[in-house]
């Protein structure tokens, strides 16, 4: 049988690529189909060899079939006919040796393979490290699920957190919420003050300028009074009261100024009253101001509170999503870690029956090589009796006829 070549699995009759693989210990030399083993792979050359040596045993020599020339010329040529037989067999007994010869060569190599300590522990080894190479993956597996479930958890309190400042952020903001209320509250309360006064200084301006206005026509009928008076008492009183009228004149002046002292007086308290009003309704106005920007604030309040309230919600759902996908995770890798596990035990003890399998098929390859060395010694023995017999045979036969030669030329030479 031919060597496979490197790439193709050693299966006898198989001609499937054999996968690479980066795994420690010996190369693969089977293909990936899963009968084709180490094992089965012995058990077929053993069947096919079998078939071989049955066959060739049930071999017989085509012996043709005898007439009656052939019958005498066999029966006045055994000497020949044996010699021929045992060449014969000596051609056939050898070719058995070298087959035996090359097949017990083959068996050698493979009890040799088989029960070569170190491909044994090579094996074993290597199904050693592939299963750690698998616990090892396993355990990483369990570490990477604790560091994420530990993430999680991080995760977790960090949105608990997030979540309690939120509260927190909450309750301040409804406290400012209630402050902006009370300050717009307090602000439309000074805003009601400030339009009382307002109106009050309003009424005050009107009544000061009702005074001024009555003030300055009470002068202005004096004035024309005393300018009557003193125009009816010219012509009666014009010696006499030449100085009178400039007195009088003079305190008509003088009342005048005063009276316009007065006015002044009036409008400046108008103007002032004008200019309090103003000012009440300035602060009015300003009043107002801070009362929209309380109640602006106490709505973007409300809105930051209800944004917080939202935020808290989507925490708590976010929450509860990252608690049930670490809990779900964490089944997970439970179950991967529980498959591996069972997936190594599964590869070791498939690793400790191979490795019983194998020991077994040496064992039986060793008996039938022991039976298989027995019979060739027993078909060797017979064939070096056979070939002794044929020889002996071969070497009494022309003496045995060397003898009735001579007794017939004495019988001839009496008469004579």
């Amino acid at each position: 049988m031919a060597a496979s070549d490197a790439n193709t699995c050693n299966f006898p009759g198989c001609t499937r690529p054999v996968p690479r693989s980066s795994a420690p210990g010996r190369p693969p030399q089977y293909c990936d189909l899963p009968e084709h083993t180490r094992w089965r792979a012995w058990r077929e050359r053993q069947r096919l060899q079998q078939e071989t040596d049955d066959g060739m045993g049930r071999e017989a020599p085509a012996d043709p079939s005898p007439a009656d020339g052939t019958a005498s010329a066999t029966a006045e040529t055994p000497v020949t006919d044996a010699r021929l037989r045992a060449e014969e067999l000596l051609t056939r007994f050898s070719v058995q040796v070298e087959q035996l010869s090359a097949t017990l060569g083959s068996a050698r190599d493979a009890f040799a393979t088989m029960t070569d300590p170190a491909s044994v522990e090579a094996q074993v080894e290597a199904a050693r490290i592939d299963a750690a190479r698998r616990i090892a993956e396993a355990e990483s597996a369990r570490l990477d699920a604790d560091n994420r479930r530990r993430a999680a958890d991080q995760e977790r309190r960090s949105a608990e957190d997030a979540a309690a400042s939120a509260i927190a952020a909450a309750g301040a903001a409804e406290r400012m919420a209630d402050a902006a209320i009370s300050r717009r509250e307090a602000a439309l309360a000074e805003r009601d003050r400030a339009t009382e006064e307002a109106e009050r200084a309003r009424t005050d301006a009107a009544a000061a300028r009702a005074e001024c206005e009555a003030g300055l026509s009470e002068a202005q009928h004096r004035v024309d009074a005393a300018e009557r008076a003193a125009a009816e008492r010219v012509d009666a009183e014009r010696q006499r009261s030449a100085a009178e009228l400039a007195e009088v004149r003079e305190r008509a002046r003088t009342e005048e100024a005063e009276l316009r002292g007065l006015i002044d007086e009036q409008r400046s308290a108008a103007e002032e009253a004008d200019r309090r009003a103003a000012d009440s309704q300035r602060r009015a106005q300003e009043e107002q101001r801070r009362a929209e920007r309380a109640e602006s604030e106490a709505a973007n309040l409300r809105a930051r509170l209800d944004e917080v309230s939202a935020e808290r919600d989507r925490l708590t759902e976010a929450l509860e999503r990252a608690r049930t996908a670490a809990e779900q995770e964490r089944a997970d890798h439970r179950a991967e870690l529980a498959r591996r596990q069972a997936a190594t035990a599964d590869a070791l003890s498939e690793a400790r029956q191979d490795a019983a399998a194998r020991l077994d098929a040496v064992d039986d390859a060793r008996a039938q090589a022991v039976r298989r060395a027995e019979r060739a010694e027993a078909h060797l023995d017979d064939a070096l009796a056979e070939l002794k017999r044929l020889r002996a045979r071969g070497d009494a036969e022309p003496a045995s006829r060397a003898r009735p030669a001579g007794g017939d030329g004495g019988a001839a030479a009496d008469p004579n």
